[in-house]
């Protein structure tokens, strides 16, 4: 099947479109960009192409310093999720740290089945772990799919401790605030239901999970 080349130049010209828009309603607007950035916001989500983090909060460029994977996950063995994590902590300094997760998730739905998905499997792994820990509470939701917008929120909800076990997020915590937010985004309201899963402090943890930082 011959590739659509149409498509791909009219990303270009939607490009030069916005460049255009920008500088017409604010002449310094790129200088201004160029010049650095300051996020208050680390947004950790899914790849999904339908839940851009900037769109769906109303957010400009250079509010929000964007980590996007498959379902949303922090494993601590992801070098690319904590590369993004440190940066974000340790240098950019950012108040608040939000992992969005969204109802209908492809990666979510396709843990919940015994499907042999090849490569993926080892990422949703992770997410069938969750599913165990809570095997008792979903295996009672008869509804599958009311079953699979539990798992997302109780996904969301596990990403968010496994940020605040991080040595990253600990070491700020000493020094200064830092919040861990879970949310979920709801594509066919376009809303965000904050699950007021807020972690602030690492006393929240299990003792195992707390380092010595102090020193």
């Amino acid at each position: 099947m011959a590739v659509d080349v149409s498509i791909y130049q009219q990303m270009l010209l939607n490009n030069e479109k916005w460049v255009a828009e920008k500088i017409e309603k604010e002449p310094s607007y790129f200088e201004d960009l160029a010049k650095g950035q300051s996020p208050k916001f680390l947004w950790i989500g899914c790849s999904d192409s339908r839940v851009p983090a900037e769109e769906v909060t109303g957010a400009k460029p250079g509010e929000v310093f964007v980590h996007r994977n498959i379902a949303n996950l922090v494993v601590h063995t992801d070098l690319n999720l904590l590369s993004v994590l440190q940066y974000a902590v340790q240098v950019l300094h950012v108040q608040h740290i939000i992992v969005c997760g969204h109802y209908g998730c492809g990666g979510v739905i396709s843990s919940m089945k015994n499907t042999d998905f090849g490569l993926v499997n080892k990422w949703l792994w992770n997410i069938k772990e969750i599913y165990f820990k809570y095997r008792e509470e979903l295996d009672a939701i008869k509804d599958e799919k009311k079953r699979a917008d539990r798992l997302v929120e109780l996904n969301v909800r596990e990403q968010v401790y496994n940020l605040a076990e991080t040595s990253f997020v600990q070491k700020a915590w000493v020094k200064r605030e830092l919040s861990i937010h879970g949310w979920v985004f709801d594509l066919k309201s376009g809303k965000i239901k904050d699950l007021d899963v807020l972690v602030d402090d690492p006393k929240t943890l299990h003792p195992i999970f707390q380092y010595n930082l102090e020193d």
